[in-house]
């Protein structure tokens, strides 16, 4: 594997080129690219999906029964609608992926109060379970990073990854956290 590291420089030690085609470093050009960082959370997501990943096989399940089983679990009674907006998919994706969430008894609809319409979606007891072992795996690999940065890593890892969320989505983002944590805290 390449070393991984911020050079502006190409494997033949040629300047890499902008996006626009001109040499970077060059007066105009566009920055160079963050290849550490890309490279790195590219890697790091990798890790970070897979140990769930190996959880989710011997269910069948991927990364997507993931997701909804993990915002689900966090917003109990959440509309399908929501749903679809966090996960930024289309509603064909998230109808297979809930009809076998449902199927095995993970994840139930429930019509909602006032507007019978509306499918409200909770975790059953076998979907909390579920959900619960794969953020503990996830937050087993969290702690042992922080474990190596030491003390302010998690406040500094938070304020990054909220920085890197779409100035749009931000407020959204914040919001939505702190509900869960509301529910969740009951």
């Amino acid at each position: 594997m390449a070393d991984i590291n911020n050079s502006a420089k190409n494997s033949a030690g040629q300047a890499a080129l902008s996006p626009d085609g001109g040499a970077e470093g060059a007066p105009g050009a566009a920055k160079a690219p963050v290849w550490d960082i890309i490279e790195l959370l590219f890697f790091a997501y990798r890790d970070f999906v897979g140990d769930p990943d190996e959880v989710l096989a011997k269910y069948a399940f991927g990364r997507a029964h993931h997701r909804v089983l993990h915002f689900v679990n966090r917003n109990p009674g959440m509309k399908v609608a929501d749903l679809l907006d966090i996960l930024n998919i289309t509603k064909q994706s998230l109808g297979r992926v809930l009809k076998q969430l449902v199927d095995q008894g993970f994840v139930e609809q429930k019509e909602g109060e006032q507007d019978r319409r509306q499918r409200l979606l909770y975790v059953t007891a076998k979907g909390e379970a579920l959900s619960l072992k794969l953020a503990l795996l996830q937050t087993e690999r969290i702690e042992r990073a922080f474990g190596q940065l030491g003390p302010g890593s998690h406040d500094t890892a938070r304020r990054f990854l909220t920085a890197m969320i779409d100035d749009d989505n931000r407020e959204g983002v914040l919001r939505l956290m702190a509900r869960a944590d509301r529910v969740k805290r009951g």
